[in-house]
């Protein structure tokens, strides 16, 4: 036996020790710690970022605490290679390591897209920041994706009252589903920028800004009406098991945000048939 492994042996494990509170914890872990990540992308191509991870498992009552080191010591030896399959397997890797019953993972990360302007055609990138969610638990495993997706809403009531004009503003529609089948996740960014008064671009020319000003102006949107166009595509996206979809108008009349959610889960009307 070397040296290290002698002192080891010889360090008390006060984590593992018994709590006599009898009281379980729903989630213990570390947040905010940044870890490299390749994503593939639908072009084909291999995105390079960063991403922020918060990790988490339950707690029996009868533990003192979780062995925090871990978690890092699993993040590590993913190294860069974090697809959506070795997510799956690095969430069931943590809880089976830390002898949990649940375990939870998120994965922050910023998410581009190469998007042409619509008249000039010049092409530029648009950011939108994307979460996996991994939970292992009494109900199996789950993954679920969040992006959100920042657009153009032009108000209706604005554009109905005045003899010319109407107030705009930028919104985040942020887009949760589970799944039962693969999706891009430029297919969930597209679900939200077909139904908004018009999509963001990272660079515009002067006739692509005419045609983006006068297609929210064409297409107005409330925060409500966001939701429920969102919710009508995905209602009939047979891959989307549920979802949660919000809204968040960014007003620029007001000094305050308007805001719409909706959330559905489709297994549970399949079980009620």
């Amino acid at each position: 036996m070397n040296q290290p492994e002698t002192i080891a042996s010889t360090i008390p494990d006060t984590q593992s020790s018994e709590d006599t509170r009898r009281i379980a914890i729903d989630r213990v872990g570390i947040k905010d710690i940044k870890h490299p990540v390749v994503v593939r992308d639908r072009a084909g191509r291999e995105q390079h970022t960063v991403a922020t991870f918060n990790m988490y498992v339950g707690l029996p009552h009868k533990f003192k605490g979780t062995h925090m080191s871990r978690f890092v010591e699993i993040l590590n030896n993913h190294e860069y290679e974090i697809s959506v399959p070795t997510f799956k397997a690095m969430v069931d890797e943590m809880t089976k390591l830390l002898d949990a019953e649940f375990g939870r993972i998120e994965m922050t990360f910023p998410y581009f897209v190469q998007k042409a302007a619509p008249i000039s055609g010049v092409k530029s990138l648009l950011d939108y920041t994307v979460t996996f969610i991994g939970e292992v638990g009494h109900h199996g495993p789950l993954i679920s994706v969040k992006v959100i997706v920042p657009c153009t809403t032009l108000c209706p009531c604005s554009k109905n009252i005045s003899n010319y004009g109407a107030h705009n503003q930028r919104s985040h529609v942020t887009l949760e589903v589970k799944v039962n089948d693969f999706m891009w996740i430029e297919e969930l960014i597209e679900i939200v920028e077909q139904v908004a008064s018009c999509e963001l671009y990272g660079l515009l020319k002067r006739p692509d800004e005419k045609y983006v000003t006068e297609r929210a102006y064409d297409n107005p949107r409330f925060v409500e009406d966001m939701v429920r166009e969102v919710a009508l595509k995905l209602n009939a996206e047979d891959r989307i098991l549920s979802y949660i979809v919000e809204s968040e108008n960014f007003e620029s009349i007001h000094n305050h945000s308007a805001y719409a959610m909706i959330e559905h889960d489709k297994t549970l009307l399949e079980n009620t048939n």
